[in-house]
């Protein structure tokens, strides 16, 4: 070689250039790594949103459904109670209109 110089520069600037690209294949890789865990941490939080969504759904139905069901059992034993009232009242009436003040007894 006539100029040992440009040999030695070129050498150098391999050397200097060769770990870089290795940096950024290792940079690539590593960048693929986070996406993929980005990825799966997005799925699992989703999950997890359906998954209260979900719950909060269901507990709500059933509070509703069970405030239904003791609404409907609180106006049905009302209106039997006011029947019966209502049936014990006529009874008397009826009873006190008779010609007699004794009440009506079989024997």
């Amino acid at each position: 070689m006539k100029n040992p110089r440009i040999f030695i520069a070129l050498i150098a600037s391999a050397l200097l250039f060769s770990p870089a690209a290795a940096i950024q294949a290792q940079s690539a890789g590593q960048d693929l790594k986070t996406a993929g865990t980005d990825t799966k941490d997005a799925a699992k939080s989703t999950g997890k949103a359906v998954n209260k969504g979900t719950k909060k759904a269901y507990h709500g139905t059933k509070k509703a459904t069970v405030k239904g069901y003791d609404k409907t059992k609180e106006g049905t034993t009302k209106a039997y109670d006011k029947t019966k009232s209502g049936t014990k009242h006529l009874l008397h009436k009826d009873s006190g209109s008779s010609a007699s003040s004794e009440p009506n007894h079989p024997q």
